[in-house]
């Protein structure tokens, strides 16, 4: 392919709109098309009352913090806190696509209702909006719907007869005043929620099949990610190790909580980051609880034989990856345990379609899904060579795991950061590209800027 390709962007969430951007700045956007679903950009970020795309709730904070969470291109402004709201990252991704141009090449309130490639290989998307149905064809197709969207809920034994719901329906503790609630899970959601029930409800417990790791989201005074990256050039197992130790010594051992040991090493799976969780717990206002076993009315026994009386249960238990506008005997990997992409993003057989943004990072998305997307860009302008043998490079990526993560759908997609960024790094400059100016630790440069500011106005 070369330049003068029409390109469509299903989405326009924060991997959408990198997506677009860098299509802009390769010399494709006369014939760039973003398809997004609701009014404005944003994606998960954008909070609202109903149900719908978004699973944030009122009170969501990021859980990278903004010195790893920002465009390598687009620092967030000043006086932004270290782990940003979701508000502020809702104007943050609006000023994005305003200062580069994106928002001319969106169409909100159209949905893709289908996409499939014709007899030349070209995409036929079938759209639906404001204007009715229509059908158009592109030479390129980026994928960038999110995987946060499509809960993934959970199934036991007899039948529970108060309220229950998917963590992605939560939208504030409030709703549960004076309820017995019980959250399912142990990742960030669940975490979350338990916290946020717990600040206004007399009964609260949390149900974990298995041990997970719960690190702080400050470590020695900064951001926790901040520690892990300035690790990033010690070899793997000794960042695993340090990291580990680290959260034993400021957190202590989850069995002193009442918690499970967890079976596996810390970077082997998607840690949770909440400082409250482990609080709450010692001050008797959460209860742990092991895996579920079964429902009785209003009633639910747990794997160790005990049970308790809930009025609601929320079910923190994931998400499917999915894509509605895929014929499933296309793309279907809503329950696999791996995503089959190369550098997560190449298709092995279609070589028009990207996905972007479709990794789990110790860390956050949408900085390396910049990167894909420039990478993707590359491509389809004819300035990158990928891999000639596609199945054979995605068989070798997935012999060689970043970590050896747990085997499941929660971990499909998941990568390390620093090694993710380093591997599309190294594909970009066999392309001859750049990715940006402004060098990936000129945020940790603009953390000491703001500490010493700091101190500089206590002072006065």
């Amino acid at each position: 392919m070369s330049a003068g390709q029409r390109v469509a962007v299903i989405g326009a969430g924060p991997s959408g709109i990198a997506a677009a951007k860098e299509c802009l700045a390769h010399g494709l956007g006369d014939g760039l098309v973003v398809f997004e679903k609701s009014d404005q950009v944003g994606g998960n970020w954008v909070f609202r009352e109903q149900t719908g795309h978004s699973s944030v709730y009122e009170t969501t904070h990021i859980i990278s913090s903004k010195y790893y969470s920002e465009y390598e291109d687009f620092p967030f402004p000043a006086g932004v806190p270290d782990y940003p709201h979701h508000t502020h990252l809702k104007a943050y991704f609006q000023d994005y696509a305003q200062h580069f141009g994106v928002l001319d090449k969106i169409r909100f309130h159209t949905e893709v209702l289908r996409a499939e490639r014709d007899a030349d290989g070209k995409w036929q998307l079938h759209s639906r909006g404001p204007d009715g149905e229509r059908i158009e064809t592109f030479d390129a197709l980026m994928v960038a719907n999110g995987h946060h969207w499509n809960p993934r809920l959970p199934s036991y034994p007899g039948r529970f007869d108060g309220e229950f719901l998917h963590s992605h329906q939560f939208k504030r503790g409030e709703t549960f005043r004076g309820k017995r609630v019980l959250v399912i899970g142990g990742g960030n959601s669940a975490a979350d929620v338990a916290v946020e029930c717990a600040r206004v409800c007399p009964q609260v417990s949390i149900s974990m099949r298995r041990g997970h790791w719960f690190l702080p989201k400050f470590m020695f005074g900064l951001p926790g990610d901040v520690i892990y990256e300035r690790a990033a050039w010690l070899p793997n197992v000794l960042r695993q190790w340090g990291l580990q130790l680290s959260v034993k010594i400021v957190g202590g051992d989850n069995t002193r909580f009442g918690l499970q040991k967890p079976a596996y090493k810390i970077l082997q799976g998607h840690p949770t980051l909440n400082s409250e969780l482990l609080y709450f717990i010692g001050h008797g206002e959460i209860q742990p609880r092991p895996g579920v076993a079964r429902f009785e009315g209003g009633r639910v026994y747990f794997s160790d034989g005990t049970h308790g009386e809930f009025d609601t249960i929320v079910a923190a238990t994931g998400y499917k990856i999915t894509f509605p506008f895929f014929d499933p005997s296309f793309i279907d990997w809503q329950d696999a345990t791996y995503v089959p992409l190369w550098r997560r993003m190449f298709h092995e057989q279609v070589p028009n379609l990207y996905f972007i943004g479709l990794f789990q990072p110790i860390g956050c998305i949408w900085p390396l899904a910049d990167y894909q997307a420039m990478l993707a860009c590359l491509d389809i302008v004819g300035r990158y060579r990928r891999p000639s043998d596609m199945a054979a490079a995605i068989a070798a990526e997935r012999r060689r795991p970043h970590f050896r993560f747990v085997e499941s759908p929660r971990h499909s997609t998941e990568v390390d950061y620093a090694d993710f960024r380093h591997e599309l790094f190294a594909e970009l400059k066999k392309a001859g590209a750049q990715p940006h100016p402004r060098p990936r630790s000129a945020s940790i440069f603009r953390l000491r800027d703001e500490a010493s500011a700091m101190k500089r106005m206590r002072a006065a």
